[in-house]
């Protein structure tokens, strides 16, 4: 069917032309940018998915460069650090050549000091000139700021890191469970001779003795009277016993009849029984008393007296004074300074019983007394005799034979500093043996103490420190091996949690490292104390992550490397300056042990800013670089165009533009033919 109005071919030929048009425009486009998205027509998912993909590679970008950017602090703060290492060196050399001063001059030591005083003026510099595109990095501007500074307990604190999260603060609670504990080995008094005192130089009673005969036997009563006279009676009306009453020195003795016969032991138990009465007998004590006449009165002669022998363990040489008191009772007291117990009688007389002074001595620590006669021999039956001040001799003063060791002893003390041999001899007292000990101390990081008996304890806290006390050789008689508590001793480190999180523990310093609070602290030697602060600000704030969130970024506590700050339990740096307490004039040994603990903290503070540098930034630098790639490669394959497919695209599309041209051309030519038909 031929028509003119309406060319259908044509039509159809405009429609495939133009659609092989528009794929020739966008194989053109795409070649053109490379990109297989270039709008929202082409793929809106494709294009949600590539624009999100494209913000997390910015921020990932960005990240990469912040991480940068921190290495290159930490590279300038370290290289800092790296000098005041080198000054702080030469001044420990400095420190250990003048201790030399047996060998160095006046002058020597005062150059090594104006050294000293340059290398802590450098150092003071270099914590104000180390500076990144203009901020200080050592000053402690960028140091955590806290309230630990107001606890008391607290020596030292260092905070590494903290996540102060969106509050600003984090809240640190301490709680202390177990204090730490030095390395400690006593030594019991067995070891030692106790130093005592003879009571003749001291308090004495004056007592007398008589002789009477009972039952053929001579029965002696020793006692605080005259005994004017004594009489024995017969006494029907007693069952068989013997009894005895002391009136004012008078003594008279009762037994019952022939019915039933006492016998000479019953008439010393009955004397016995009697207070400040001592009777004894020359026979078995078994003789029998037939009548009342057998006994007879006899002259009364001086007796053995009866003083206080004062013992006390632990103490060299011991002095008693006696003396009369103002107060109503016995008052004793002991002066560890002098060694000396001093006994004031009371000024009621009946307070002044043996008994009774004999328990004021023994309240004392470590001072104990006897009742005993001149000779020392222990007594009974005078516990009550009253003590007056015309008792006292002229000199009541006593000094006590010294204590010391029982035989020669030879040893090896080992603490956490190292070792050394003691020989001592017999009598050895517990000062010499504390002297010789602490004279080393230095040199085995262990004391002595002689405060309530002898004991070896180890200078420092914790699992490092150590007492061990080997026994080379000792004497026959000796007991200063089997009087020790142990042979080896170490001791125990703090324990305590930080928010509830157990913490890693060395002597008094403990520590935790958590995503949230990476800190360190240090009580005092110990401490058990709990307490809480806050840390409210402060610290170098990196963000190393692409989204800003608090989990993405490290807050670094750099503290203050300046002389005033830097230092530890022993002292700060500036002592060691000239004029000041650590200088080497005035004290050589307190300023080698600042310098060390500085050295310390220096090198830690270096270690971990290599730390945060090695693992935290380079770790992270790999990890969003790797990150990176992997979107870019995820963005590249949603959004960049195919060239392989995009050429064979255009190549299809112009072969089908010139075909569509030329059908166009002929579709248009179809009316034509009408007018073969019109001739």
């Amino acid at each position: 069917m031929t028509r003119i109005n309406t060319n259908v071919p044509s039509l159809v030929a405009q429609n495939r032309l133009q659609a092989s048009n528009g794929d020739l425009q966008t194989a053109l486009t795409r070649l053109s940018t490379g990109l297989r998205i270039n709008s929202g027509a082409d793929d809106p998912a494709g294009l949600i998915a590539s624009e999100a993909l494209r913000s997390e590679v910015t921020s990932l970008g960005r990240a990469i460069t912040n991480t940068r950017r921190a290495s290159q602090i930490i590279s300038t703060a370290d290289s800092a650090l790296g000098q005041a290492s080198n000054l702080l060196n030469d001044i420990r050399g400095l420190v250990v050549e003048a201790a030399n001063s047996g060998a160095l001059s006046d002058e020597e030591i005062a150059a090594n000091q104006l050294q000293i005083d340059s290398s802590l003026e450098a150092i003071n510099r270099i914590a104000q000139t180390t500076t990144f595109q203009g901020r200080k990095l050592l000053d402690g501007s960028l140091d955590f700021v806290s309230s630990a500074g107001s606890v008391g307990t607290l020596s030292d604190v260092n905070i590494d890191q903290a996540n102060l999260g969106t509050t600003g603060r984090i809240d640190v609670a301490i709680d202390i469970t177990t204090a730490a504990q030095q390395a400690s080995v006593s030594v019991s008094d067995d070891a030692f001779n106790a130093a005592d005192v003879d009571p003749s130089a001291t308090s004495l009673v004056p007592t007398k003795t008589i002789d009477i005969s009972v039952g053929g036997e001579t029965v002696t009563i020793t006692g605080n009277g005259d005994f004017s006279g004594v009489t024995i009676t017969e006494d029907n009306t007693l069952a068989g016993t013997a009894t005895a009453v002391d009136t004012a020195g008078a003594i008279e003795i009762t037994f019952d009849g022939d019915s039933n016969p006492s016998s000479v032991s019953d008439v010393l138990t009955a004397l016995n029984a009697l207070e400040g009465i001592v009777a004894t007998s020359d026979g078995p004590g078994s003789g029998t008393v037939v009548s009342g006449d057998a006994a007879s009165s006899a002259a009364t002669s001086d007796g053995a007296d009866v003083g206080l022998e004062v013992t006390a363990a632990g103490i060299d040489d011991l002095t008693v004074n006696y003396t009369v008191g103002t107060d109503a009772d016995v008052v004793a007291d002991f002066d560890p300074d002098t060694n000396t117990l001093n006994v004031a009688l009371g000024t009621t007389t009946s307070n002044n019983t043996l008994t009774n002074i004999k328990s004021k001595i023994d309240a004392l620590t470590d001072i104990t007394s006897a009742i005993v006669d001149d000779a020392g021999d222990p007594l009974t039956g005078f516990d009550d005799l009253t003590v007056s001040a015309t008792d006292l001799p002229a000199d009541a003063t006593g000094t006590a034979i010294k204590a010391g060791l029982k035989d020669t002893l030879v040893f090896q003390l080992n603490g956490a500093d190292g070792a050394e041999t003691f020989n001592f001899g017999a009598g050895t007292s517990l000062a010499q043996i504390k002297a010789a000990v602490n004279l080393v101390s230095d040199s085995t990081g262990v004391v002595a103490d002689d405060t309530g008996g002898l004991s070896f304890r180890s200078n420092a806290y914790g699992s490092d420190a150590l007492v061990n006390i080997e026994i080379i050789s000792e004497g026959a008689s000796g007991e200063f091996e089997t009087s020790l508590s142990a042979t080896r001793q170490i001791g125990q480190d703090i324990q305590a949690t930080i928010n509830g999180v157990e913490a890693s523990a060395r002597g008094n310093t403990f520590s935790i490292n958590t995503s949230t609070l990476d800190l360190n602290l240090t009580v005092d030697a110990g401490s058990s104390t709990d307490f809480t602060f806050s840390i409210t600000g402060g610290g170098a704030l990196f963000q190393l992550g692409p989204d800003v969130t608090t989990n993405q970024q490290a807050r670094l506590g750099i503290g203050s490397v300046s002389t005033g700050q830097l230092g530890g339990v022993s002292g700060r740096l500036y002592e060691l300056g000239s004029g000041q307490a650590k200088s080497l004039t005035n004290d050589v040994n307190g300023a080698a042990k600042i310098i060390d603990e500085v050295i310390n903290k220096v090198t830690s503070l270096r270690g971990r800013l290599g730390a945060f540098q090695a693992t935290s930034l380079e770790s992270n630098l790999v990890s969003l670089n790797e990150t990176l790639a992997n979107l870019e490669e995820a963005e590249s394959s949603i959004r960049d165009a195919d060239f392989a497919q995009e050429s064979a695209n255009l190549t299809r599309a112009q072969i089908l533009v010139q075909s569509g041209t030329n059908v166009l051309s002929l579709a248009n030519q179809n009316p034509q033919n009408v007018l073969s038909l019109l001739g």
